[in-house]
């Protein structure tokens, strides 16, 4: 290719925005299917059990809790019993598992409060001795 034609190419592509447009973040024009963005910074923004696990753990642990296998082994949360011990889910939240990240170091206390509680109260499982900000205060790092 020419430079004269690589200079026609540039001017064209300057005059019709594409070369702006192909500039711009990603982020900044989510597609509209993309559902709700993700919180930004350093921790999330939502609040209330369902909505933290649907934002932060479904992904992974899928939205009704199967878990899944492909790239990594996601447990399930359906009927597990290791939610029996309030301090499973919270410990592992905070420091992390195998594959899975501290995402409670990004959440206040409260809300890893409510996404264990959430989770130990839905998805088949009845744990009902709720897990309070102070637990989770008392077993951070």
């Amino acid at each position: 290719m020419s430079m004269s034609s690589i200079a026609r190419t540039a001017a064209v592509l300057l005059a019709t925005g594409v070369a702006a447009a192909a500039q711009e973040p990603a982020t900044s024009a989510a597609l509209p299917s993309a559902g709700p963005p993700m919180s930004e910074g350093q921790g999330f923004t939502e609040s209330g059990g369902a909505a933290l696990y649907a934002q932060v753990c479904a992904a992974c642990h899928q939205a009704g809790g199967e878990g899944a296998t492909g790239a990594a082994a996601y447990p399930a949360l359906l009927h597990n019993e290791k939610l029996a011990s309030a301090g499973y889910p919270v410990t592992v939240l905070l420091y992390g598992q195998r594959g899975m990240p501290p995402l409670g170091r990004m959440m206040s206390d409260t809300q890893v409060a409510e996404v264990v509680n959430y989770v130990r109260t839905q998805f088949g499982n009845r744990y009902g001795d709720a897990v309070a900000p102070e637990d989770v205060k008392a077993a951070r790092p």
